[in-house]
């Protein structure tokens, strides 16, 4: 089969990790740590990078596979030999992708590179030239404008998207309706971890409803030592991610909790803590007879990563969805690897509607 051709917006940690992802799963007969081994009869590594864009002065001008392991990206390294993708990264616009903190805090924070910012035709040329298929949206949380302006590229050239970064696309109904329009598939918004801070407080959140206990308060505090939780240090660029992380839990509780009885986001940068994310959870409720009860956990991921599954489903989503002709939201993908869809399912019933739409792939591509 044809490789999917994949272009990537923002070579940082995630994609440093789906990069060496690929050529570990070409290189290894395994389908230990996929959520998926084949979807329409692609594995994860049928999948080619052909195009990346930054502004890191560090990674422009570098092939993908050398700029994954450029400053300050610093997440894990399993797979230090990744053969060339003949690719290499293009400026791309800086707009308000790169916080103004990051550009002030050395290695560690953003070197803009000293080029001109890439113009909407130079993109859309970029992703024909590169005959890409499906777009990967990893740019810091807050990029709006930088958000918009790639979303338009993707339509513009035909290109699928998946928005891995909250900036609502796929859920919010006037954008969602323009790839539908054009019959170009989006999966989307803001990739759920595979097993991350989110999906287990979602699991929790249901557990405690299905076995009869109504929890009253909960909050999920998060710490981080990459340059995601850097950039968020600038807390006025937290209003989507707040808000995708906490409907996502909402959705999942049987009593809509009151703004001030729910706590869910990031809480504070840990320079050594670096790729690796810690989760406090605290879930309180109330059992037979009124007695209250609480649970506490601790939770400890390489971030980047664990993103890594998911984002490789969906790619495959995508590409099938491109096969079948089908535009706008995937439903079910969209529930089931991101915390702010278009439409919220439980997991369970999320998982179910991916199963049912893989398989129907699975059988077009025999």
């Amino acid at each position: 089969m044809k490789p999917i051709r994949v272009a990537v917006i923002g070579v940082g940690n995630c994609a440093s990790s789906l990069v060496q992802g690929v050529a570990y799963y070409r290189s290894n007969n395994s389908s230990q740590g996929l959520i998926h081994d084949r979807i329409g009869g692609y594995g994860a590594g049928d999948v080619e990078f052909v195009m990346g864009v930054d502004v890191d002065a560090r990674k422009v001008g570098l092939d993908i596979a050398e700029a994954i392991f450029s400053a300050p990206n610093n997440t894990a390294v399993f797979m230090p030999e990744v053969p060339s993708t003949s690719t290499k990264v293009m400026m791309g616009r800086v707009s308000d992708g790169v916080a103004e903190h990051m550009t002030g805090m050395g290695e560690r924070g953003f070197i803009v590179a000293d080029q001109a910012d890439a113009t909407q035709a130079e993109i859309v040329q970029a992703l024909k030239d590169s005959r890409a298929e499906v777009l990967l949206n990893f740019l810091p949380v807050g990029s709006e404008e930088a958000t918009e302006f790639y979303m338009e590229c993707a339509l513009e050239a035909g290109v699928a998207v998946v928005n891995c970064m909250p900036v609502f696309i796929a859920s919010r109904p006037e954008w969602e309706r323009r790839f539908a329009e054009k019959r170009i598939p989006i999966v989307g918004d803001d990739i759920k971890a595979q097993i991350g801070a989110t999906i287990v407080h979602r699991v929790l959140s249901s557990l405690f409803g299905a076995r009869g206990v109504n929890v009253e308060r909960t909050y999920q505090l998060n710490t981080g030592g990459n340059t995601d939780f850097m950039n968020m240090l600038d807390r006025q660029r937290l209003g989507s991610k707040k808000e995708s992380k906490t409907e996502a839990v909402q959705a999942m509780l049987a009593n809509r909790l009151a703004d001030e009885n729910i706590h869910v986001g990031p809480s504070d940068y840990v320079p050594w803590q670096k790729d690796n994310k810690l989760c406090f959870l605290r879930l309180e409720g109330q059992q037979w007879g009124n007695v209250p009860m609480n649970l506490e956990l601790r939770l400890s991921v390489e971030d980047s990563p664990n993103s890594a599954a998911c984002v490789m489903d969906a790619i495959r989503c995508c590409k099938i969805a491109l096969e079948r002709g089908e535009g706008g939201a995937l439903i079910g993908p969209s529930a089931y690897y991101c915390k702010h869809p278009l439409q919220q399912f439980s997991d369970d019933t999320a998982a179910q509607m991916v199963e049912e739409y893989i398989s129907d792939a699975a059988i077009a591509a025999e």
